[in-house]
């Protein structure tokens, strides 16, 4: 059974930082892309970063600099750290696992972050 459970969201002052975690079971994780997504009320569930199976990264413009996405293909997990974070950057964060040639997509339940003063 496919699983990605996502943790490490919360309620965070302007400026303060927060990790998220991704921990996936059920498949093979080091063959699959990986990614953050998030999705403000009233809007769409944009891209905030990528991470490939070989270790690329891309990211949104609007988080490079203060947000890293990383992968440890030994413990199946996929981490967003989060700094100098803005009021918005509210939102629910979705973690993605994809590999396109198989037409693998997955998805987490999300992890709410608050970022309010």
């Amino acid at each position: 059974q496919v699983q990605l459970v996502e943790s490490g969201g919360g309620l965070v002052q302007p400026g303060g930082s927060l990790r998220l975690s991704c921990a996936t079971s059920g498949f093979a994780f080091s063959l699959y892309a990986t990614g953050w997504y998030r999705q403000a009320p009233g809007n769409e569930r944009e891209l905030v970063a990528t991470i490939t199976s070989d270790g690329r990264t891309n990211s949104a413009d609007s988080v490079r600099g203060r947000f890293t996405i990383s992968r440890d293909n030994n413990k199946n997990t996929v981490y967003l750290q989060m700094n100098s974070l803005k009021p918005e950057d509210t939102a629910v964060y979705y973690c993605n696992a994809r590999r396109t040639i198989f037409n693998r997509d997955y998805w987490g339940q999300g992890t709410q972050v608050t970022v309010s003063s």
